[in-house]
């Protein structure tokens, strides 16, 4: 059986733009740099979120 990986942006929570890449920074720091498999998709999942949240250009905050 094969499962198909969405590609809909579902934040878990209404946090600003600058909240996650507070947590995105910290992954960085605890992995020292180098990311496991499992670092991976989690910072690929921050950053989704994190572009998700962050203001679009032109549009009044």
């Amino acid at each position: 059986m094969l499962h198909s990986m969405s590609t809909t942006v579902e934040p878990s929570s209404e946090r600003s733009a600058a909240e996650v890449n507070e947590e995105i920074r910290a992954l960085w720091l605890r992995s020292g740099g180098t990311l496991s498999v499992e670092q991976r998709e989690e910072y690929q999942r921050l950053v989704m979120e994190w572009a998700a949240a962050a203001p679009e250009p032109g549009r009044a905050a």
